[in-house]
């Protein structure tokens, strides 16, 4: 209920700032001037060196363990307070949006503040400084609890996040550096430093109480505003915090009907003006119907707390996938990163994004692109995987982080959740809702976004993370999630080989086939990738007990994203089957910060999507024809059974049809089954008849289910399986 970025329109400006970085010895070294090398802000020292170094690019190959220990060192940046005409009634500021992680600001060679934090802002006023005079900023080493094994525990008292210290996916690499705009700015001298934008809808969505609040440099100066509806047109204005606005146009999802967005302008005095896209709309988790008589057996413990989404008074079922950092380096991320990724999302029909809680939290063009794409954002804190301590210093930290990650983020119509972070109720976190962090962050939530709904962490009970292979224990993925009964899905994964040619492009040619430990495969965590597993993420094992060795690289990557297009889609449709218990599918992960050779993505680093993209994209269609397959491999002469099913994710209520169900094997087709359905009720599956069909003793490797809808083509589908060779033994249990 909040509204989105601001953008200062009038009488600022920001003179260009020239900096320069050098790489100390220790904290009170001086360094030589051949010492001094050119620094890009936003960045990260690690890409300054490496530029004037001549470090090779750490995306290729092995490349990257030339990047290590260069977080170790302090780094001192360096420039100029600038020449610049103001006027007596403005002001000349530094002002920097966050660092990563810990520093002290010198001016003159005198301590000016210290610092440490990615999303808080500090500024100084420089205005009687004499031009020419340096500015430094002093970048303290990563932190590290060094007892600790190199990982992500050593990352568990701080706020930094904890994905760089390594993870199955993301490589140990720490960014350090200024990875967030830092310069100067001439503005008023009153002048807004924050616009907020909330809003109280009735009950039935027909009026909005409107508050406008500011904080400026001068507490008496007055302040006017205007918003203005999605046509342009005046909606409301006023003087001062309040105001009403009838029947506002609401903020929707893509999917549900479209993100309107108001324009609000916000003038201090006459002096200073910011402009920014609010929306309205209300989100709340609710229980799933019928969830409060599901379970009266005594003696009762306390029922699973909501996690249906309700957006505007309608439940909806949330897909979508995990996104993680876009990149290893936060510091060079911009709204060129994020918007093909986000309209790749869109495009995949996806309505909700989980911002995992080890990554970086997205800046705000992320935030602003969801608020016009349509596209629900669940945030959480950075806290993920370890147990985050109850002492004072860590503490303060979080209290100033989160509340400035608040007070950024609550102002987008997208945000539709707040979480804690990840995975802390977990034997490898051993956090609880006793824990003092977490209850922090509730707090804060409470005190600055009240109406947006929180929760510790996930997964918690009713929600299911896992599992994030295609086998496991003798199960593979349609077995899996047939067997669960969640009330909603936020993790899970089936892993797949990346493309033969998108491998070529950081994989050296020596290397490339076989797979082998110790080589580029391991390093992009083909190999060795999830909790030691020498199997993961290619399981090279699990492509031999389906289908036997493979000959060539192009064949066992063709083999790995059979499993992964067909694993995805199972698992979303069976979620969506599931409903309306289960409200939530969310796979693990979406994107990736640098090329992987095999992961449980669906698009790779920067933004090319997998052929599991594909299957995802059929898979969430808000209508489609769906069937329940018992499992992915079938062997000749069995019975092959399915369960046919019509799902719709619509508001609409959608006219009936035919949906013709045949077996395609080799060059014979085969009919299972027509069902004529009737009318698809809003937001309801329609369960059909179950098929059945000996399969032949061919020597095909594979046969195709399709299901083809009359007179809606676009809702038909298609699912390719296996047929087990018949030189094969049967599966490994």
């Amino acid at each position: 209920m909040r509204a989105a970025h601001t953008h200062v329109e009038s009488r600022r400006s920001r003179p260009a700032t020239a900096w320069q970085v050098a790489r100390l010895g220790a904290r009170d070294s001086v360094p030589a001037a051949g010492d001094w090398i050119p620094a890009s802000v936003p960045g990260a020292v690690q890409l300054d060196w490496a530029r004037a170094r001549g470090l090779p690019d750490p995306y290729y190959g092995s490349n990257v363990r030339a990047y290590g220990g260069l977080e170790d060192s302090y780094w001192l940046y360096r420039t100029q307070i600038p020449r610049v005409a103001h006027r007596s009634n403005e002001r000349l500021v530094f002002a920097c949006a966050g660092v990563d992680y810990e520093c002290e600001v010198r001016i003159g060679g005198t301590h000016a503040l210290s610092h440490r934090g990615i999303y808080t802002p500090f500024e100084i006023d420089v205005s009687l400084v004499p031009p020419g005079t340096a500015l430094e900023v002093l970048l303290f080493p990563a932190p590290k609890r060094h007892a600790l094994p190199a990982d992500r525990s050593q990352a568990s008292h701080v706020t930094k996040p904890a994905v760089s210290y390594g993870w199955d996916w993301h490589p140990r690499l720490i960014p350090l550096g200024l990875c967030e705009q830092a310069g100067f700015e001439v503005r008023p001298r009153v002048h807004l430093r924050h616009v907020d934008f909330a809003y109280t809808l009735s009950e039935d969505l027909s009026s909005a109480e409107l508050r406008v609040s500011v904080e400026s440099s001068d507490p008496a100066a007055r302040h006017t505003w205007r918003l203005s509806d999605p046509q342009g047109g005046v909606a409301a204005e006023g003087r001062g915090p309040g105001g009403r606005l009838e029947n506002p146009r609401l903020w929707w999802t893509h999917d549900h009907g479209g993100p309107a967005l108001y324009t609000l302008e916000v003038t201090l005095a006459g002096e200073d003006t910011v402009r920014r896209k609010v929306g309205f709309r209300r989100v709340r988790l609710v229980m799933y119907p019928g969830q409060w008589d599901a379970d009266n057996s005594m003696p009762k413990s306390r029922d699973k707390p909501p996690v249906t989404f309700e957006l505007n008074g309608r439940r909806i079922f949330a897909k979508g996938s995990n996104w993680v950092c876009p990149d290893i380096f936060h510091g060079r991320v911009d709204a060129g990163t994020y918007r093909p990724l986000l309209e790749l999302a869109r495009g995949a029909h996806f309505n909700l994004l989980r911002c995992w809680g080890g990554a970086p939290a997205p800046r705000e063009e992320f935030f602003e692109m969801c608020d016009e794409m349509g596209l629900l954002v669940w945030q959480e804190f950075p806290l993920a995987c370890n147990l985050y301590p109850d002492d004072p210093a860590y503490l303060e930290t979080l209290e100033r982080e989160s509340r400035a990650l608040i007070r950024r983020v609550r102002q987008h119509p997208c945000l539709g959740l707040w979480v804690g972070g990840n995975e802390l109720f977990n034997s490898w976190s051993r956090m609880t809702d006793q824990s003092l962090p977490l209850r922090l962050l509730n707090r804060n939530c409470y005190d600055l976004d009240p109406l947006t709904p929180f929760l510790p962490t996930s997964p918690i009970e009713g929600l299911g993370h896992g599992d994030y292979r295609f086998r496991n224990r003798g199960l593979d993925a349609f077995e899996i999630f047939q067997r669960a009964s969640c009330n909603g899905y936020p993790e899970f994964g089936c892993p797949g080989a990346s493309p033969v040619e998108y491998l070529r492009t950081f994989i050296p040619p020596e290397e490339l086939w076989p797979p082998r430990e110790g080589t580029s495969w391991e390093v992009h965590h083909g190999l060795r990738g999830w909790e030691g597993d020498a199997n993961s993420w290619l399981f090279l094992n699990t492509l031999e007990d389906y289908f036997g060795p493979s000959a060539s690289l192009e064949q066992m990557v063709s083999r790995s994203t059979w499993l992964q297009v067909e694993g995805y889609r199972s698992l979303f449709e069976e979620a969506r089957r599931q409903q309306p218990r289960c409200s939530m599918a969310l796979s693990w992960c979406y994107n990736e910060p640098w090329p992987s050779a095999a992961n449980n993505s669906i698009v790779n680093w920067p933004a090319r999507p997998k052929p599991s993209y594909g299957a995802v994209q059929a898979a969430c269609r808000p209508v489609l024809a769906s069937a329940r397959i018992p499992r992915f491999q079938w062997r000749a002469g069995e019975t092959f059974t399915a369960e046919l099913w019509m799902l719709n994710d619509s508001a609409e209520a959608l006219p009936g049809g035919t949906l013709t169900a045949e077996l395609v094997l080799g060059a014979g087709r085969s009919r299972l089954s027509q069902w004529t359905f009737p009318g698809l009720a809003p937001q309801e599956n329609l369960r059909g008849p179950a098929v059945s069909m000996e399969l032949p003793g061919a020597a095909a490797a594979e046969f195709v289910l399709e299901l083809s809808v009359s007179p809606r083509a676009d809702w038909s589908s298609t699912y390719r399986l296996s047929l087990r060779a018949a030189g094969l033994p049967p599966l490994p249990k």
